[in-house]
């Protein structure tokens, strides 16, 4: 298969699936113990039907939006994701390029392997900084002060990963950065030269938003020890709301799945929230952020920006989001895919493709703006 024959989402995954070493294809595909909420992210909107008008006069559709302060021109953005480079030797110089040209929201990861700075240079969409919070609270406020220093618009803390996951697929493999791959997997990379030669051959991979304060070089850290060292379950609200008087501007928290956070959310004085159970890599059996999304909304939707993420594979899945409420929707998996098929034109191509799919949609639905899709469009079987 080749990118212009890619036509959706499970197109990329083949592709995708082809390219990739299978323990890196693995990390990216898989989620946590049985992989139940990893389907059921998908299946969600299934349930859901979609009810059209007809003869509305949709020649012009207008997709834009404005969430958190920004505006984008589509309702869908790149949420941050770690390790990109592993993925292609582009990176997220690939999906910041191609969501500036989309006109959409774009995030860094504090495991990102490309600066902050160097995107924020170079790129001129909206910019979310991605993080974790961690026991060394210096470590904290050092990332909040770098990502105001290079002009971030949105900063973004993850609260839904104060460990890892129990990811099964990658302990099969023995995944890990630093590699430290067991026989099966040095196996499934041997089968992938083309990939081998892309990655020594190009920028040596680097995570430099901690290189500074971690040493993940030999066996000092791995991402796994990473997360069950230095991140801090004993985070607290009182912790965050200092964090968003610290930050005094656009501050989301992901990861936010039930009511009482939300409201809580909205307390400390956050713009906006994500409902997200991380693309079901975390909490096996978890609700999907789609069938929280009407309740959150209906509680806090009014006072705070509320989105999704999770299992957003067509533009008719953006649609029923933004019918319940979600002010905008974040993609993952789905740029990455194609990331990994093709780099730069393969995120370009997807959220291309993604873009016809929702304003076809809305033309189908008998909609000419974002603010005009409401619940009176949907029924759950």
């Amino acid at each position: 298969m080749r990118l212009k024959n890619c036509l959706n989402f499970h197109d990329f995954r083949t592709l995708a699936k082809r390219r990739l070493p299978g323990p890196i294809f693995n990390y990216i595909d898989g989620a946590a113990d049985d992989e139940v909420t990893l389907r059921r992210n998908a299946e969600s909107f299934e349930r859901c039907d979609l009810v059209p008008n007809v003869l509305r006069g949709v020649q012009d559709v207008d997709l834009s939006v404005t969430v958190m302060g920004q505006k984008l021109a589509m309702p869908v953005y790149c949420s941050p994701t770690a390790l990109q480079r592993l993925f292609h030797h582009q990176g997220e110089h690939a999906v910041a390029a191609a969501a500036t040209k989309f006109g959409t929201m774009f995030g860094v990861s504090s495991l990102g392997t490309v600066s902050l700075e160097a995107i924020r240079k170079q790129y001129s969409g909206p910019q979310v900084y991605q993080f974790y919070f961690h026991k060394d609270r210096g470590l904290n406020r050092a990332m909040m002060q770098r990502a105001k220093t290079a002009g971030v618009n949105v900063m973004m803390l993850t609260v839904d990963s104060i460990t890892g996951g129990n990811r099964e697929r990658d302990l099969r493999t023995g995944f890990s950065i630093p590699f430290r791959l067991n026989v099966a997997g040095l196996t499934q990379f041997a089968m992938k030269p083309s990939w081998a030669w892309n990655y020594v051959t190009h920028e040596r991979f680097r995570l430099p938003q901690l290189e500074e304060h971690v040493d993940m070089s030999g066996s000092a850290m791995s991402i796994g020890r990473y997360f069950t060292e230095m991140l801090d379950p004993a985070m607290t609200w009182d912790d965050v709301a200092q964090m968003v008087r610290e930050w005094d501007g656009q501050f989301c928290l992901k990861g936010i799945m039930s009511v009482e956070d939300a409201r809580r959310a909205v307390d400390i004085g956050c713009t906006g929230i994500i409902l997200s159970n991380h693309g079901g890599r975390q909490l096996d059996g978890s609700r999907s952020g789609f069938d929280q999304l009407a309740e959150i909304v209906d509680a806090v939707g009014d006072r705070i920006d509320v989105m999704m993420d999770g299992g957003i594979q067509r533009g008719t899945h953006v649609l029923k989001a933004l019918s319940l409420g979600a002010k905008a929707v974040g993609v993952g998996r789905y740029y990455l895919f194609p990331l990994a098929a093709a780099g730069q034109p393969g995120v370009e191509r997807a959220l291309g493709q993604l873009r016809n799919e929702i304003e076809r949609a809305m033309k189908l639905m008998g909609c000419r703006s974002v603010s005009e899709l409401s619940r009176e469009n949907l029924r759950f079987r």
